[in-house]
């Protein structure tokens, strides 16, 4: 079966302004599907993938009209400074069952990351991210997931309610229990403390999986960057946006990331040298006045490609000569904290030891972290996240 099976084409007419597209903009640049299916045996970087399902998602039905809307927007946005080779699959309309759309989503974004392009996957509920995951099964490698949401999306209550495995707000459960286990590390950003269970905050501390508050992150973004650093997939809840910055959405929420923070997020991604997709979702047309969401989506999206074309190819660790080195002790244990900063681009790793297994060969994690954790060690304590990640590696 061939990738176009999976697609309809676009309706470019819905979508092109009257004048057409300038030579700058990028609806004059992507190679898109309203004909002939694009050729990915091309170079290609960047593919757009949208889903047209929201059977699954909690109180938002409306979704899976998204990916027209932001395209819109989105193709009328300037290129940057580069040369974009992006192309734009059009979308996956819905299977039979919820399940064949699950299936198609998961097969595309598998086959689009063995040839080293990145998704970007618009439209429908965020129940997509397990497909999204999925796709990752046969690649034969642990998964970082991180996920921006005010939500945990553990909601065992809501799938007996609506009889449903997998919706957007349990999602996550079929991914911490999928056999086999591929998932090394989740982390949340920017969940709302009254929106989450104490439970699940104990089972997310005993799991050691990060998860951060979004006071941690309002007028301080840049914390997020070493978290997003650290993922091969990330999955983005437009319900995350505060609905001053972003109302398309029937569960958007009065407090939540400003728009600016959510373009820094995006950008963060597309620098992520070990990002090989993203998917944007619960984005709904239905509720959104004046199509502003659609525009701060649109410029999410525009971050993001930003950022992958200024990627700094600074991990892994080569060469050797464009990196520092730097080794702290700690006041009351025998560890010795080994941290490394890129030359290139001043970010941060840590070094974190696998425990020993009778090996010659002692072997080392290389975490994203920040200077702060750099300067935690040089007190003489013990960064938090250097423990975690030893934790999970055990």
């Amino acid at each position: 079966m061939s990738l176009s099976d999976f697609f309809t084409p676009i309706d470019i007419d819905k979508i092109i302004p009257k004048r057409g597209y300038y030579a700058s903009q990028l609806g004059s640049k992507i190679e898109h599907f309203s004909v002939g299916f694009p050729d990915l045996e091309e170079k290609t970087d960047i593919a757009i993938v949208g889903v047209q399902d929201d059977r699954n998602s909690i109180n938002n039905k409306g979704c899976a009209l998204a990916p027209d809307y932001i395209r819109e927007k989105l193709y009328r946005l300037n290129e940057g400074n580069y040369n974009t080779k992006i192309v734009d699959l059009g979308n996956i309309k819905q299977g039979a069952t919820v399940t064949d759309t699950y299936i198609a989503l998961k097969t595309v974004v598998n086959e689009l990351v063995k040839k080293n392009i990145i998704p970007v996957i618009l439209g429908g509920g965020q129940d997509l991210t397990f497909a999204q995951y999925m796709a990752y099964e046969t690649l034969e490698q642990k998964v970082d997931l991180v996920i921006i949401d005010s939500h945990f999306d553990l909601d065992d209550d809501d799938c007996d309610k609506n009889g449903l495995e997998t919706t957007s707000a349990s999602y996550l459960n079929k991914i911490f229990l999928h056999e086999p286990n591929y998932l090394f590390n989740y982390s949340n950003l920017g969940y709302q403390t009254y929106f989450v269970s104490q439970d699940s905050l104990r089972l997310m501390d005993k799991l050691y999986f990060d998860v951060h508050r979004l006071g941690e992150l309002n007028g301080n973004i840049a914390v997020a960057e070493p978290i997003i650093r650290n993922a091969n997939m990330i999955s983005f809840d437009m319900g995350t946006i505060r609905s001053a910055d972003a109302m398309g959405n029937a569960n958007a929420s009065p407090n939540g990331l400003y728009g600016e923070a959510a373009c820094q997020v995006a950008r963060y991604a597309g620098i992520n040298d070990k990002l090989s997709s993203i998917g944007f979702y619960e984005y709904n047309p239905e509720f959104d006045s004046n199509g502003q969401t659609a525009i701060l989506l649109a410029q999410m999206i525009w971050y993001f490609i930003d950022g992958v074309y200024n990627r700094k190819k600074d991990f892994p660790l080569n060469p050797k000569s464009q990196y520092l080195i730097y080794k702290t002790s700690l006041k009351h244990d025998e560890h010795e904290l080994v941290f490394v900063k890129s030359k290139k681009s001043d970010r941060w790793w840590m070094q974190v030891p696998y425990p020993a297994l009778g090996s010659k060969n002692e072997r080392f994690h290389l975490v994203p972290c920040q200077y702060d954790d750099y300067k935690t060690a040089t007190a003489g304590e013990m960064p938090d996240l250097w423990w975690r990640t030893y934790q999970k590696l055990s």
